[in-house]
């Protein structure tokens, strides 16, 4: 990957920098994470999970170095980018990933995620992403404390909690998350802070329900939708046992 200049560009896509409350971060988000997908037949499962009224795609890009795996760089979101409206949302699984931010919203990224434990300068980053005209999220792993992320409210739109380790697919769900969430949706309260709270990793048909009520309203899902039969009606299944929880917390 090359890095790229970090200033403001016309390119950047059009849906960023929107004011917290028209943003409905309330509103039930499913994520396809494309980790889980076939690449050899992406742009038809992207179609399916679309049809299954998915809201983002999920992609997960990792360097070989903060985590343990390699997958997928700046030419698969370009492409993704032509091939569906849905907003990306890009999880930079990444060292130093300032680096490559201004890669990623030009070619199409419409979230940018960076992880607090991949860079010294994370107030920096979020504002960077902000400058370039993406919504910004910052994610922290099941080790990190929610605490971390405290002095950046006011800087991200969106606060990631990793529920398994990053690095692969199909893992079990840690099950300290769901404090995580809770205390999350607590600090959101307490400053009166719009921030999406997004959970990635085993999340399935079986604890979504919970994941909402606790305050979660953006869930990435791989295996759980793309290693089903039918990804469409995965995809409306997992959407309506959240919105139902929160329709009963309500």
């Amino acid at each position: 990957m090359q890095a790229a200049d970090s200033s403001r560009d016309e390119r950047a896509p059009r849906y960023a920098n929107i004011p917290a409350d028209d943003m409905g971060y309330a509103r039930i988000e499913i994520a396809p994470s494309i980790l889980a997908s076939d690449f050899a037949r992406l742009g038809e499962q992207v179609r399916a999970v679309e049809q299954g009224g998915a809201d983002v795609i999920h992609v997960d890009v990792m360097d070989g170095r903060f985590v343990p795996n390699i997958s997928i760089g700046v030419p698969v979101v370009e492409s993704l980018r032509k091939a569906t409206r849905l907003p990306l949302d890009v999880h930079l699984m990444i060292d130093e990933p300032e680096r490559y931010i201004a890669d990623f919203v030009h070619a199409g990224a419409n979230r940018v995620l960076v992880h607090q434990e991949a860079t010294a300068h994370l107030d920096r980053a979020l504002e960077m992403i902000r400058e370039l005209g993406a919504e910004a999220g910052a994610v922290i792993n099941p080790a990190t404390p929610v605490a971390m992320l405290e002095d950046v409210l006011g800087k991200m739109d969106t606060a990631l909690v990793m529920s398994v380790n990053p690095g692969f697919g199909g893992q079990k769900f840690i099950p300290v998350a769901l404090e995580k969430i809770r205390q999350l949706d607590g600090m959101r309260a307490r400053y009166n802070s719009g921030f999406r709270i997004e959970v990635d990793g085993g999340v399935e048909m079986d604890n979504v329900a919970e994941l909402a009520q606790l305050g979660a309203s953006t869930f990435v899902a791989g295996t759980s939708i793309f290693h089903t039969p039918d990804p469409a009606a995965a995809t409306r299944q997992m959407r309506k046992l959240a919105a139902d929880a929160v329709s009963r917390k309500v």
